[in-house]
């Protein structure tokens, strides 16, 4: 009898075989089972990529897909699971800050298929787009013929206002929908669901948490139609925003501009929500704020869910003055994508990239996960599953000059209904965590 291999992993039917196009909504009877996904890349992309988890050893520190996969519904989470069958990546955080000895670096198969290659190439260069695009730059600018067009170039993105103007004008349907974003999707795989419809005759701010380190499931949720953002939402047009001054890198600011991204400065929100849409004043208009920021990134720990949104009530604010309604958007597993330093294991770093965050309103993460080759180091995310569960709208009427009480009722709303989500769905999406949803100052 044929021996089997080290390689294989233990599945058993672990998502169900959906039509290509398939979506519904959660409900609330759906709690406690494995709920149907609305991922419409195809029922073959997600069959493929659950076949290819079989090629990754089963190991402690790496990726924790096909464990994350193969839970029974009563077990999940229980504390006898969280101390016996959790997966060190999601309960200790891998070997990050600790001595690693090199030998123990596990190496990635030869005979990976061409699929999963591409996968992980996709990934990649999302990844690495912003230096790639800074590097392609001072590449061109070294070579004095170029000179003639980059200065005037760099003039422009230095003045542009495309990034905040509301005018989608630069935003490519063609390259959002693009079938390389389907294998975006399937590396994790990230799966898109939502509570209830949205009518296309309000407009709305979409609040996505936990931010992570890079934000992956937002990007795929609200700048590439891989998840079936169209088909869920018919005739909303999201817009995820970002920092402005990612509109000053030369290159990048154009892809990103064709992905439908735009800036996260007050102007941008007024005018994303108060120009075009189906009556010229934003109706049928949405942008997604990842409301956690910068400093959420210094918590993004596997296991766990840390919000920075106690304080946050800007966004709450914009609702009220362009009338916009809030919806609360929970990406599971966001977190853990990437382990990361331990703040309480380096004080003093962790102070660095506060200071950081205060002088230049970004910081940087000491973060690491796997690699091309290797499950063990690297820049490239884990193999985890992303289940984004967007939330029941809150309803906001216009108000120019509200007060305090009028928006710390609203916000109250909203981390009840990231409370609702979270406690519905932990059990489904988050059966490996190691502690429950926290609101962090």
């Amino acid at each position: 009898m044929k021996a089997s291999s080290p390689y294989t992993a233990r599945v058993h039917q672990p998502f169900p075989r959906l039509p290509v196009g398939h979506s519904r909504e959660l409900l609330p009877s759906d709690a406690g089972t494995r709920a149907e996904s609305s991922l419409v890349d195809g029922t073959e992309g997600v069959a493929c990529c659950i076949e290819e988890m079989s090629l990754e050893p089963d190991r402690e520190s790496s990726c924790a897909s096909d464990k994350l996969i193969e839970h029974e519904p009563e077990k999940k989470g229980t504390n006898e699971m969280l101390s016996s069958e959790l997966p060190k990546p999601i309960a200790e955080g891998g070997r990050t800050g600790k001595q690693r000895d090199a030998s123990a670096i596990r190496w990635a198969p030869i005979n990976i298929p061409l699929r999963r290659r591409l996968q992980t190439l996709v990934v990649l260069f999302h990844t690495l787009c912003m230096a790639l695009s800074v590097s392609l730059f001072f590449f061109l600018f070294a070579i004095p013929i170029f000179w003639p067009l980059l200065v005037p170039y760099m003039l422009y993105c230095m003045y542009s206002t495309s990034s905040t103007s509301g005018d989608l004008s630069h935003r490519s349907p063609f390259l959002r929908s693009l079938s390389v974003w389907d294998l975006f999707a399937t590396y994790f795989p990230a799966r898109l669901h939502r509570s209830q419809n949205l009518i296309a005759t309000r407009k709305y701010i979409f609040g996505y948490h936990p931010h992570g380190i890079i934000s992956m499931g937002a990007f795929a949720a609200f700048c590439t139609e891989s998840l079936g953002f169209a088909n869920l939402f018919p005739g909303i047009e999201n817009t995820l925003l970002t920092l402005d001054s990612n509109f000053r890198i030369p290159i990048y600011r154009d892809y990103a501009l064709a992905m439908g991204l735009a800036s996260v400065s007050k102007e941008s929100c007024e005018n994303l929500l108060s120009k075009g849409g189906i009556n010229n004043e934003g109706m049928g208009r949405a942008i997604t704020i990842v409301i956690g920021g910068a400093r959420e990134s210094l918590n993004a720990q596997p296991g766990t869910l840390r919000l920075v949104l106690k304080r946050r009530k800007g966004f709450v604010k914009m609702a009220f003055r362009t009338g916009a309604d809030l919806v609360p958007v929970l990406g599971f597993g966001e977190n853990d994508l990437y382990d990361q330093v331990q703040p309480d294991e380096y004080p003093n770093i962790y102070r660095l990239q506060l200071l950081v965050k205060k002088l230049l309103g970004f910081t940087i993460p000491l973060f690491h996960a796997r690699g091309i080759f290797n499950y063990d180091m690297g820049l490239m995310p884990y193999r985890r599953p992303m289940n984004i569960v967007v939330g029941r709208p809150i309803l906001v009427e216009q108000n120019l000059d509200p007060g305090q009480e009028q928006i710390d009722h609203v916000h109250e709303q909203y981390v009840q209904e990231l409370e609702r989500i979270w406690n519905m769905w932990k059990n489904e999406y988050a059966p490996y965590r190691k502690e429950e949803l926290v609101f962090v100052r």
